[in-house]
């Protein structure tokens, strides 16, 4: 792994490279200055191919964007053992699931060995601060956050029950509640961060459930263990 600090790259660099991740792309559109302050607390990070990125069961603060490259994505026990279950692609974030829903990281990531240089865009989530704390990150910067992870979840939830319909689980993120109140506001915020954190913990009982049942090697669910989860 290769930190460097945003410094060291030139400014023109550093605006193509986000110009690929929705939320940084929204964030430089709307106000400038929440995009510098973002920025103070960011880092670039390589990985050479085969390194970890993330363990499962570490903790720490930092949320990704992956610019360039492939991440393979393991639940479970031994990696060298086991099948990925998802990968993540250039523009996603990853490393999201175990702060919002309160915990340990919930899988490993691995640089995909088939890539030449994985690259990814790191922010210290701290900066954040609590959700209705609006002296640092202000109400539509955390609102543009929080509308991209809903997405992004969503989408990730949906890709798992196209491809397993029958699934205790398939279903459970249509029962997530959508806002349909006045947008830019406070009540927005606090209904995407509850959309966030219920979706998240659907994905995470998806991932855990991918390392017991090998569905990603295209194993039948066990019928037992899907009824205990619905």
């Amino acid at each position: 792994m290769e930190i460097k600090q945003i410094s060291q790259f030139p400014r023109a660099a550093i605006e193509q490279l986000l110009a690929a991740i929705p939320f940084y792309k929204t964030v430089k559109q709307e106000d400038m200055w929440q995009f510098e302050v973002l920025l103070q607390h960011s880092r670039v990070v390589s990985f050479v191919p085969g390194e970890v990125v993330l363990s499962c069961g570490e903790s720490d603060s930092w949320l990704y964007f992956l610019l360039k490259g492939q991440l393979a994505v393991y639940v479970g026990g031994d990696i060298r053992r086991c099948e990925a279950v998802n990968y993540i692609t250039p523009g996603e974030v990853f490393g999201d699931l175990a702060m919002l829903v309160g915990s340990q990281r919930t899988a490993t990531v691995v640089a995909d060995s088939n890539c030449r240089q994985v690259l990814a865009f790191a922010t210290d989530f701290t900066v954040f601060g609590a959700l209705e704390d609006f002296r640092v990150i202000n109400l539509r910067t955390k609102l543009s956050y929080y509308r991209n992870t809903v997405h992004n979840l969503r989408w990730k939830l949906e890709v798992y029950r196209t491809k397993y319909p029958d699934f205790g689980l398939a279903n459970h993120h249509h029962r997530v509640k959508l806002y349909s109140g006045k947008r830019d506001t406070r009540e927005e915020l606090i209904s995407l961060h509850t959309q966030a954190v219920e979706l998240a913990n659907l994905l995470v009982a998806w991932n855990r459930q991918f390392g017991s049942l090998s569905l990603a090697q295209g194993g039948a669910p066990n019928p037992h263990l899907i009824a205990a989860m619905q």
